[in-house]
């Protein structure tokens, strides 16, 4: 097709107009379905796009007026330094880049809202795009007309959204702009030339047409509906005894149970010298449904980089062995994940963070943070220490700390109680007879399952139905389960959630192993508080183990120590070292696969932002270079033969031009002979320098040689062939 201008007469206003409205029409909706804001700004965007197309303005200018558009709303919404100090473009690319790594790996329900505000500008600009494609090449707009019919109709049906009155605007507006669109087809096709009565009476009866039409329509009774609604039936459908979850971290456990799906996605990769579960917090209060944190408005504590943090894991003459890992995130999670015995935490940011003292949550501030090292102690637990104690009595515990981890609610089943209490029944220690209930489940009657998972209806208690009912579930059930039984004995319990230790991967050539830990490794498991010791992890759930390390040594053969008192305040922790290791491997001057291996892990895992980064801009550079062909093909192909002197090169110019002529839109067609196709183009570029080039070019056909000179004498004719076909 020939690149003509579109024109700038009143019919092309008219589907500009026309073609904005109906876009318009899916903006609107936004205000009562979504929390999106300043939605005027997107509609003068959308206006914006449509008057550039409008007066032809120059690509490369229409592009730095809505960039300049976009960048200044971005700014205005999101950052608070002054737009021309370009401070604010630093970050936007680092959130930019975070989030495209989201799209590749799926994660969109991480994309933070600046992201988010991007895409819908991107989103607007191909659409306003594809419109003025349809409406002045197309020249049909039927397809998007009925998807917006569609759209409206069914954000009508299944939404508070009222579209009453965007139906009939949307109605008339579509068939309007295809009444425009045939007549212009009409004229085309049948090569009439352009009268303004006849456009003025197609226009008039057109505008009488759609007027009667949407009269009747408000006039004409409206039956009733002869099927019922089916809103109501396909909402039952998403009843939550009925839904499937996908397995993964989640932060409400209020309602737990039901069957959920496998997920294989990745979360984060460790680099550690032992296996261990991995923390993101524990909870409190059990609800007879699921677990809540007794104080949920409970004021965050901001740590510095350089403080340790305030996590009581153990007393401190507990026997303990330093360690140093570093997480590799691959998804945005706002928080930590640790392990047992945390003492100090290092961000590539040095960066504060925030810790929930309840929950024992850790927060970062930097959304930023995508790796990061830490020091813990992972404890060896006295078993003969931990079984001294066997009352609560004798544990001589603050009456609130007892109460918040012992608490049942009022109405739980009597039944629980006593089934702790058979379960336990010849332990004396509060040890033993944790021991005891975690080694309950490991009977035949109990059955992990993901699948056919109850959930508790009406006043049904969720461990009740567990225990007495299903008996069969997941670690949820049975975490929550043991929990709930030491409650009733007095014994002071908390319940955890974060992951196992994961798949092995390799070792590196520091000595760390690597573990991959997915979705599928989110869990839930027990701690037990054992005064003197601190806080000791249970793994009800069979087929896991949560590598506790125990010693099983003589303490309670030593009399004196026997009857030391314990302490009845916990010791605040020693200020540990500095993060010790190095996370680069070693040095080594041999060759080594396995550390070439691990060199080019780490040089992917840094630089592939970077690369993704240049990988797109390369291919938009090279989408620009080739949507301008036109323009710069031209001056290649010029520059390219000028100082050729040879006559061979004639018949590879004429060739040249022949393909240039296609890309601007003259095809030769299959029928048509050169000398035929010469007179066209001739006539199309009023000259006579096609033919004569053409006249040459059969010679050489025809004869196989060219007479001395030919190139020379043709090169005028050939360049000014080709540089009439500059877009």
């Amino acid at each position: 097709m020939n690149h003509i201008a579109p024109k700038r007469d009143v019919g092309t206003l008219l589907l500009y107009t026309f073609g904005f409205m109906l876009l318009w029409e899916w903006i609107r909706p936004l205000d009562k379905l979504t929390d999106t804001g300043h939605l005027g700004v997107f509609i003068f965007y959308i206006l914006l796009s449509f008057v550039l197309a409008f007066f032809n303005v120059r690509i490369w200018i229409s592009f730095l007026i809505k960039a300049f558009y976009i960048g200044n709303c971005i700014h205005l919404f999101y950052y608070e330094d002054s737009f021309f100090s370009l401070k604010w473009l630093s970050p936007l690319v680092k959130d930019t880049l975070q989030n495209i790594s989201y799209v590749v790996t799926g994660e969109w329900v991480e994309l933070s809202n600046v992201f988010r505000t991007l895409l819908f500008f991107v989103l607007l600009w191909l659409m306003t795009y594809l419109i003025h494609y349809w409406l002045l090449n197309r020249k049909r707009i039927f397809l998007f007309f009925l998807i917006t019919l569609i759209y409206i109709t069914v954000l009508d049906t299944f939404t508070p959204y009222s579209a009453n009155g965007a139906i009939v605007r949307t109605v008339v507006t579509g068939f309007a702009a295809m009444g425009i669109l045939t007549l212009n087809r009409i004229l085309s096709k049948e090569r009439i030339a352009r009268d303004y009565s006849f456009s003025k009476k197609w226009l008039t009866s057109l505008t009488i047409l759609i007027l009667i039409s949407v009269g009747i329509g408000f006039i004409a009774p409206k039956a009733e509906p002869i099927w019922p609604d089916p809103v109501p039936y396909i909402k039952s459908l998403n009843d939550k005894t009925g839904t499937t979850q996908r397995i993964g971290y989640g932060v409400d456990d209020s309602e737990l149970g039901g069957p959920f799906i496998g997920d294989n996605r990745v979360v984060f990769r460790a680099e550690s010298e032992a296996r261990h579960y991995w923390r993101v917090e524990s909870k409190d209060l059990y609800t007879g449904k699921g677990w809540v944190t007794s104080e949920e408005d409970i004021q965050r504590r901001t740590i510095s980089p350089d403080s340790d943090i305030p996590i009581y894991a153990f007393e401190a003459d507990v026997e303990v062995k330093e360690e140093t890992a570093r997480i590799y995130t691959y998804m945005n999670y706002p928080h930590a994940i640790y392990p047992f015995g945390l003492q100090k935490i290092e961000t590539p940011f040095r960066s504060a963070y925030e810790l929930n003292p309840v929950t024992e949550k850790i927060y970062f501030k930097n959304s930023q943070i995508s790796d990061y090292s830490f020091l813990y102690k992972i404890p060896k637990y006295s078993v003969s220490k931990l079984q001294l104690i066997k009352t609560a009595e004798q544990a001589r515990l603050d009456p609130v700390f007892i109460n918040r981890y012992t608490q049942v609610p009022e109405n739980l089943p009597q039944d629980i109680q006593s089934l702790a209490i058979e379960i336990t029944k010849g332990k004396e220690t509060w040890f033993d007879k944790a021991r005891a209930i975690e080694k309950y489940f490991d009977r035949n009657e109990f059955s992990y399952d993901q699948k056919n998972v109850a959930v508790p209806k009406g006043s049904e208690d969720y461990v009740a139905q567990f225990l007495f009912d299903t008996k069969r579930g997941y670690c949820d059930n049975f975490s929550t389960s043991m929990a709930v039984m030491l409650r009733t004995l007095g014994i002071p319990t908390r319940w955890v959630k974060g992951y196992t230790d994961g798949d092995y991967k390799q070792l590196t050539d520091n000595g760390r192993k690597v573990y991959e830990v997915t979705n599928n490794n989110a869990h839930s498991w027990v701690e037990v508080y054992f005064p003197g010791s601190g806080w000791l992890a249970f793994e009800p759930t069979p087929g896991f183990s949560n590598n506790v390390s125990l010693n099983y040594d003589t303490y309670k053969d030593d009399p004196k120590k026997a009857e030391t008192p314990l302490p009845e305040k916990k010791p605040e922790p020693k200020t540990p070292d500095r993060l010790k290791g190095d996370d680069k491997p070693k040095s080594t001057s041999e060759f080594s696969f396995k550390r070439l291996w691990t060199d080019t892990n780490l040089f992917i895992k840094r630089v592939w932002k970077g690369f993704l980064l240049g990988v797109i801009i390369l291919a938009v550079v090279v989408f620009a270079i080739y949507q301008k062909r036109l323009k710069w093909m031209p001056h290649y192909l010029v520059w390219t033969f000028r100082y050729r002197k040879k006559d061979e090169n004639f018949r590879i110019a004429y060739l040249a031009l022949l393909k240039q002529l296609e890309r601007y839109g003259l095809k030769r067609k299959q029928d048509q002979t050169l000398r035929d196709y010469a007179k066209y183009i001739d006539y199309f570029f009023s000259t006579r320098a096609m033919s004569r080039l053409t006249e040459r070019y059969e010679q050489l056909l025809y004869k196989g040689s060219l007479k001395n000179g030919t190139w020379d004498e043709s090169k005028e004719l050939w360049e000014n062939l080709i540089k009439k076909t500059i877009a």
